[in-house]
């Protein structure tokens, strides 16, 4: 079953002479269960495509679904709402809040998104980190932050991961950790998961590795 699909994709950004086609006719199709890895230079539209894929922005012409929906169908609140209940983030270095402790990451995802996957706790022990969910992140390695970013994004139980450079500020060890789970937790929950990385290491865990250049996407 497919989960998150693009078809034709275009997207512009800027105004005037300074106009860049960021996507260029992109197609895209990501069924459950399966781990996507993008790679590409700087400026080639991954961001862009990760940025239409997660409903945060309306591409110029083209379709999209995620989970059957088509987002440029819905009002601003149906958006917001597919984004909570629907599709999981991922970012670089967790992107988590600082005061909140691992467990309290998780409960207010909880509280936004109106949906629970399972107990926090549960959940922190499926990424490793249940021994470490009263931590804050300033006492969290940057492995064990990405790990509570994991847990944090499958609270609602997405049917679409979008994760932006995980490793990016990890070691080599800890990379291939948190891919690996990564793609544990793809094909166990069944979710329709893209990784935007530059690191070709990691691609080994991926079920399929696409090229973006020049915002063209290609196998």
């Amino acid at each position: 079953m497919t989960a998150l699909e693009l078809v034709d994709v275009t997207l512009t950004v800027g105004d005037g002479v300074d106009v860049v086609t960021a996507l260029d006719r992109v197609s895209l199709s990501v069924d459950c269960g399966e781990l996507v890895a993008i790679v590409g230079p700087s400026g080639a539209g991954k961001s862009s495509l990760l940025a239409v894929a997660g409903a945060l922005t309306s591409p110029d012409t083209g379709t999209v679904r995620i989970d059957g929906q088509d987002p440029t169908a819905l009002s601003k609140a149906a958006q917001a709402r597919l984004r909570r209940e629907r599709i999981g983030f991922v970012f670089q270095s967790g992107n988590l809040v600082p005061a909140l402790t691992a467990s309290e990451q998780l409960e207010l995802m909880s509280r936004l998104s109106g949906r629970r996957r399972r107990a926090d706790l549960d959940l922190l022990a499926e990424v490793g980190m249940a021994d470490k969910s009263a931590r804050r992140p300033h006492q969290l390695s940057g492995g064990e932050r990405q790990r509570v970013g994991i847990a944090r994004a499958l609270v609602a139980d997405p049917a679409v991961l979008l994760v932006d450079e995980p490793t990016a500020a990890l070691d080599r060890a800890r990379s291939h950790e948190i891919v690996e789970l990564l793609a544990r937790e793809t094909h166990r929950a069944g979710l329709a998961t893209v990784m935007v990385t530059h690191d070709h290491e990691m691609l080994a865990h991926c079920d399929r590795v696409l090229t973006m250049i020049d915002g063209t996407l290609t196998d």
